[in-house]
């Protein structure tokens, strides 16, 4: 009779721990498969998709440089072409015009594209506003149920681990003290030790249904799916000045200078030691200038090599 009171409450015991896991699996299967249909609905702008890959300041001045509006050098500066000069010109989308108006704002001096993407207020405003407009479009991918971040639920979860524990621990010590007598008897006993083997397989179940339920990150797999037309366009030449003006965020500002309040004084107080802190903070502020210097010395060589030559002798 023992061994059949303990079968009863050891099935019992195990239904009560399995049901939960099976609900979760239920629960969990069902999330999973409404955000993969809800993900697969999704057509992805593919400059939205570039946002989303923090990339879409590269496709945009990708399409500038493919359509004739940008020219960027080896080191990185980025100069308006003559169709990018036109006002009554601009490329249809509103990331790449936002980008080709900012390096209009500093024509005609020379301008890096990783400068205008982190310190041109205007242009970072604009691709703020068209995140918001785009990410607005996007479904409402469900939370998957497992109580992660529930300090309650974990809580429950503990206690009822710690009697599990317990019980599994009683009934084992019933289970191995008892003496059956007779198949029947021999078949409960079997019963109860299937039931405390399942429950000390039940942590890995819950792992298991947790992992084969896992939807992953459909929306990010369909955002790093495929690149931006434009940047799968440019050939390898195009592609590292882009990149190259992209990353460079200090050696070209256009326009726009630094002032240091505190430069004056330093130097007033430190006098040579503040003029070389001086010379190492301030930018380069026209680039454009020093370049036609350099070219003008060039040309002038000549003519002044000329002009201070020897004189022919005089017939007198």
């Amino acid at each position: 009779m023992r061994q059949f009171a303990l079968a009863l409450l050891v099935s019992a015991v195990t239904a009560a721990v399995y049901a939960p896991i099976g609900l979760l699996w239920w629960r969990r299967a069902r999330v999973r498969d409404r955000g993969l249909r809800l993900v697969a609905a999704v057509e992805l702008e593919p400059y939205h998709s570039a946002l989303l890959r923090q990339e879409a300041t590269e496709a945009a001045a990708a399409e500038l440089v493919l359509d004739g509006y940008l020219r960027i050098d080896e080191e990185g500066a980025a100069f308006l072409t003559g169709q990018g000069r036109d006002p009554a010109r601009a490329p249809a989308h509103p990331l790449p015009a936002a980008l080709l108006e900012a390096v209009r704002r500093h024509d005609p001096e020379p301008v890096s594209i990783g400068w205008i993407d982190g310190y041109d207020e205007d242009y970072r405003e604009r691709l703020r506003a068209y995140r918001r407009e785009r990410d607005a479009l996007l479904p409402d991918i469900p939370r998957m149920p497992g109580g992660a971040g529930n300090l309650l639920l974990a809580c429950g979860s503990c206690v009822g681990i710690a009697l599990v524990m317990l019980f599994w621990l009683l009934a084992g010590a019933l289970l191995v003290t008892g003496r059956p007598h007779g198949p029947r008897e021999w078949a409960w006993t079997a019963v109860a030790a299937l039931g405390l083997a399942a429950l000390l397989l039940a942590e890995k179940a819950n792992r298991v249904v947790r992992e084969r339920t896992e939807p992953g990150d459909p929306l990010g797999d369909l955002v790093r799916s495929d690149a931006h037309p434009a940047l799968a366009a440019l050939d390898e030449e195009q592609r590292t000045v882009v990149l190259l003006s992209v990353g460079d965020r200090h050696t070209w500002r256009g326009t726009d200078t630094v002032v240091h309040e505190e430069a004056d004084d330093e130097g007033d107080e430190d006098g040579e030691d503040g003029d070389e802190w001086l010379d190492e903070k301030v930018w380069w502020e026209d680039a454009y200038e020093y370049r036609a210097s350099d070219e003008d010395m060039d040309e002038d060589e000549p003519e002044s090599g000329a002009a201070t030559g020897t004189a022919p002798p005089s017939s007198g």
